[in-house]
């Protein structure tokens, strides 16, 4: 009986706790699904919805919703600290830019140092802030537009080459600027980021007046410019993007955010055209001037084509970039003034994004006169170029087959991985360790088809039009027959050249008009082989330089022959 009355005791009892634990994980199952449910209802509110909840009276100081408010507790705050800020930070300043301002010191000069540099009273206002989303979590990045019209003390102790000692005050200063902020990497501990990087991320106004004290600077001629360049030069190298300042916040590695080269840029300066004329008497003389960052050992400059407004450079420059999505190639020209300074001519820019890599693009850039004015409707003159970006680490087969561990530019990689050679043995690398150039040989086939709309030169209004083909280094030359009174002449005529260096090569194509007592210019294309080296042959249209209308039909191809030399 007592096991009987045992047994069903049991029973009931197991079913009481089977049937407690079922109610107990509903009732858990629901709590989450309301925590859920409110969750869900919390990450959905709205700035509004907050506000309508809880006042702003019960929010903490440092919290705000509108872009204004923001700004308004930043500038407060910043100003509070400024005289803290004043005090640690211009000794670090000074320091850092008098190296900087050393190394574009003018020529006349023998020193360049600061007496006395403070950052003033009045503390900078920020007008704009936003975070920047570049698909990464290990950071954040934020941009913060400023203006300050401060009360700077700033004094400049120079020296001329004759041992005179100036102290120049620089006044003035006003400065509106996009700054770059970058928190990274984020971290478990206080205050949750590694370091942190500033850099000046977009410069739109940068003014002052320099004035020597108890002098008149403009006492020695060139001084105020020489010195206004320089200044401007040391801002742009030493915090102006991709330039960053790195500051450690909690000790570690940051190599990472340094600035480091991530690519090279081939530029070839082919020609300008339609250039405008600074000379009284006679032409300019142009040169041009090519930079990424305007650092005086990564400046570079063309020879000098005297008396011409079309003038043929064809030169070759290599260029180190260290961050494509920003940065521009830079391209003024310049009429040589002989030992005045020259004059500017017009400049022009290509930014790097543009550039597909690997992949050789043909430009022609319209000159402006300033860079920062984006409407000058006045024709200055165009500039051509050929651009190659390679980044480092791009597996574009770029490789010498004779010589792999020897350096080629990136541009004669390119044509090379486009020719057949064989494989030099390993005795013959063995032998040699010096560096290997390639040499873009072959031969070139033009075909000289028709033209189009020429210039009427004979008083009849006709003209008797033939064509010059001129290979610019070896220049060699060929010409086509006359085609009398036309203006749309067809010639169907083929040359071949022999051209031992395709890389710096060029083809000049000269259209004139045969007279019985002389001939008359009719316009002219100039042509680089780097098209064709590529292609192998390809057929174009080309507009005529310095003549009113008209247009050469060509077809080019090319058989290559490459060739190595010690160099």
């Amino acid at each position: 009986m007592a096991f009987v009355l045992g047994l069903v005791l049991g029973v009931f009892v197991g079913l009481g706790l089977v049937v407690g634990f079922v109610k107990s994980e509903n009732a858990r199952s629901k709590r989450r699904a309301d925590l859920a449910a409110t969750t869900t209802a919390f990450a959905r509110m709205t700035v509004e919805d907050s506000r309508k909840i809880l006042p702003p009276q019960y929010y903490p100081s440092w919290v705000v919703f509108s872009q204004s408010q923001k700004l308004t507790w930043l500038n407060q705050h910043l100003t509070k600290i400024w005289p803290y800020v004043n005090e640690a930070a211009s000794d670090l300043i000074k320091a850092s830019v008098e190296p900087v301002l050393e190394q574009y010191r003018p020529i006349i000069l023998s020193s360049l140092k600061f007496s006395r540099f403070t950052l003033g009273t009045v503390a900078p206002q920020f007008t704009g802030i936003s975070i920047i989303e570049d698909g990464g979590t290990d950071g954040i990045t934020m941009e913060l537009e400023m203006q300050w019209d401060g009360n700077q003390s700033i004094i400049l102790d120079i020296k001329t080459r004759l041992g005179v000692a100036l102290p120049v005050q620089v006044k003035n200063l006003g400065f509106t600027g996009v700054f770059r902020l970058i928190l990274k990497p984020l971290v478990d501990e206080f205050p949750c980021f590694g370091a942190v990087c500033f850099s000046l991320r977009q410069k739109k106004k940068l003014d002052f007046t320099l004035k020597v004290i108890g002098g008149d600077i403009s006492a020695i001629p060139g001084l105020y410019s020489a010195l206004e360049g320089t200044i401007r030069d040391a801002v742009e190298d030493s915090i102006t993007w991709p330039v960053r300042k790195v500051i450690p916040i909690i000790p570690g590695d940051y190599s990472d955010l340094e600035l480091k080269p991530v690519g090279i840029l081939e530029v070839k300066l082919v020609q300008a055209k339609e250039l405008t004329n600074k000379d009284m008497i006679g032409k300019s003389d142009p040169y041009a001037v090519l930079y990424i960052r305007p650092l005086r050992d990564r400046m570079k400059t063309s020879k000098i084509i005297n008396n011409d407004l079309n003038p043929v450079w064809n030169e070759h420059f290599e260029f180190v970039v260290e961050d494509e999505s920003t940065q521009n190639l830079v391209v003024k020209v310049y009429d040589d003034e002989g030992l005045q300074a020259s004059e500017l001519i017009g400049c022009a820019q290509m930014r790097l994004s543009e550039l597909q890599p690997g992949k050789v693009k043909d430009v022609w850039l319209k000159l402006v006169k300033d860079l920062e004015v984006h409407r000058d409707n006045k024709n200055r003159g165009q500039v051509h170029l050929e651009l190659l970006y390679c980044p480092f680490g791009m597996e574009n087969g770029f490789t010498n087959p004779f010589a792999p561990d020897f350096s080629m530019t990136s541009l004669e990689s390119v044509l090379k991985s486009r020719t057949n050679g064989t494989e030099a043995t390993e005795s013959e690398q063995a032998a040699t360790q010096k560096r290997k150039e390639v040499i873009i040989r072959g031969v070139l086939c033009v075909t000289v088809i028709s033209a189009e709309d020429l210039p009427a030169t004979d008083m009849v209004g006709k003209s008797d039009p033939y064509v010059v083909l001129t290979m610019k280094k070896s220049e060699m030359k060929n010409k086509t027959r006359v085609v009398n009174e036309s203006l749309n002449p067809v010639w169907n005529q083929t040359f071949d050249f022999v051209v031992e260096d395709g890389l710096h090569d060029m083809l000049i194509a000269e259209v004139w008009d045969h007279d019985t007592f002389g001939k008359d210019y009719m316009g002219r294309c100039i042509l680089t082989l780097t098209r064709v080296i590529l292609e192998g042959e390809y057929k174009e249209s080309f507009e005529l330089d310095g003549a009113k209308s008209g247009r050469l039909n060509l077809h080019l191809k090319w058989m290559p022959q490459p060739i190595y030399r010690d160099t």
